[in-house]
C-alpha cells in the first residue's frame, strides 16, 4: 500500500493526514514513480485552507502536491525512452506528490542530472517555473533595476538569480536576516515595513524599470507608486491587483513544461543556480512542514521525504 497525503476539508494544518492507499497503476502513456523528495509550496497551504477556492476548488478528499523527484518502479502501455529504475525529476497536475507513490503522464517526468541532489530536484517545478514565468513576463533587459518581493523565498531565491543572470540590478525585499546571502548574490536587500517606497528610491535614484510581487498584497501599489508602468508589473499573490490595475499574473502555469524545468536542473548542475533548501521533513510530518512553511520568511525550500 502506498502512503499519501489527505484531508477531506479545508482548514488548518491539522486537517492533513497521511493514510495508506493503493499502489498506483500506470495507464497508457503513464509511469508509476517512487517518490523520493517532494517540495511543498505556499499555495497548497492556500488551497488546504480554502482561500484559493474561487479559483483552485478542491475536491474532497483530497491529495495534494505537485513536485516530485524519485525512481520509475512501473510503466503502462504505449511508453518508450523510460525504463523502471530510471532516476527522474517532474510533477503532477492531480495534487498527488506528496505520497510515497505517484502516477503521471509520461510526458512529464525528465532524466534527473546525475549531480543533482534529490531534494532540489524534487522541489524544482512549482518554484522553478514560477520564478521562470515571471522574470520573463517583465521584459529584463541590461542595465534595468527591478524590485523583486519576497526576494529569499523559494520562489524568490530563484527570481533574483534569473535576472543578475541578465546583468541586472535587482533590489531584494526581504528580512535583515537574508540580506547576507541577497549580497553574496549581487542583490542589493531592502527591509519590508514602514519607509519601504522611501529605502527603494535611496537605492534606485534614477527610478525602478519593473517590479515582481512573490508576497503581496500592497505591493502592486507599490510599484506604481515608485513609477513602474503596468505592463512590467508581475505579481503571483494579488489577483485582486491583477483586475484593478492591468498589471500581469504570470507564474506557474506560463512555463509549466518539462522542458523548463530540464533546463532549471542543467543550470543548478552547472553550478548557474542555486536553490537552497530551507528544511526536510518525513512525509509523517507533514504538518510540521507546512507549519514552518506558513510561518513565513522561509530561506528556500522545504521539502517532503516519503
Amino acid at each position: 500500500m502506498a502512503q499519501v497525503v489527505r484531508f477531506d476539508r479545508y482548514g488548518d494544518v491539522d486537517v492533513l493526514d497521511v493514510v495508506e492507499a493503493p499502489d498506483p497503476v500506470a495507464g497508457p502513456g503513464q509511469v508509476v514513480v517512487q517518490v523520493v523528495a517532494a517540495g511543498i509550496n505556499p499555495g497548497e497551504g492556500k488551497i488546504r485552507s480554502g482561500l484559493l477556492h474561487e479559483v483552485f476548488p478542491a475536491t474532497f478528499p483530497s491529495g495534494q502536491g505537485s513536485d516530485l523527484a524519485g525512481r520509475v518502479v512501473g510503466i503502462g502501455e504505449g511508453v518508450s525512452g523510460v525504463a523502471v529504475g530510471d532516476e527522474v525529476l517532474g510533477f503532477t497536475n492531480e495534487r498527488a506528490s506528496h505520497a510515497t507513490h505517484v502516477v503521471v503522464p509520461v510526458e512529464q517526468v525528465a532524466p534527473k542530472p546525475a549531480g543533482l541532489s534529490w531534494d532540489v530536484a524534487g522541489s524544482l517545478f512549482v518554484a522553478g517555473t514560477t520564478a521562470f514565468a515571471a522574470v520573463r513576463s517583465v521584459r529584463p533587459e541590461a542595465g534595468d533595476t527591478i524590485v523583486v518581493s519576497g526576494a529569499a523565498g523559494g520562489v524568490g531565491s530563484l527570481v533574483v538569480q534569473l535576472l543578475r543572470a541578465r546583468d541586472v540590478t535587482v533590489i531584494g525585499i526581504a528580512g535583515t536576516g537574508n540580506h547576507e546571502w541577497l549580497r553574496s548574490l549581487g542583490v542589493t536587500p531592502v527591509t519590508y515595513g514602514d519607509g519601504l517606497a522611501d529605502r527603494i528610491r535611496a537605492t534606485a535614484p534614477d527610478g525602478v524599470d519593473a517590479f515582481i510581487d512573490l508576497y503581496g498584497p500592497d505591493y502592486v501599489e507599490l510599484a506604481i507608486e515608485l513609477g513602474v508602468q503596468p505592463d512590467r508589473i508581475d505579481t503571483i499573490a494579488d489577483f485582486a491587483a491583477v483586475a484593478k490595475y492591468g498589471v500581469k499574473a504570470e507564474g506557474n502555469g506560463a512555463a509549466d513544461t518539462i522542458d523548463v524545468v530540464s533546463e532549471l536542473a542543467d543550470q543548478v548542475v552547472a553550478g548557474k543556480l542555486e536553490v537552497p533548501v530551507a528544511a526536510v521533513y518525513p512525509l509523517a510530518d507533514v504538518r510540521a512542514a507546512f507549519t514552518e512553511l506558513e510561518h513565513g520568511h522561509t530561506h528556500g525550500k522545504i521539502v517532503l521525504h516519503p
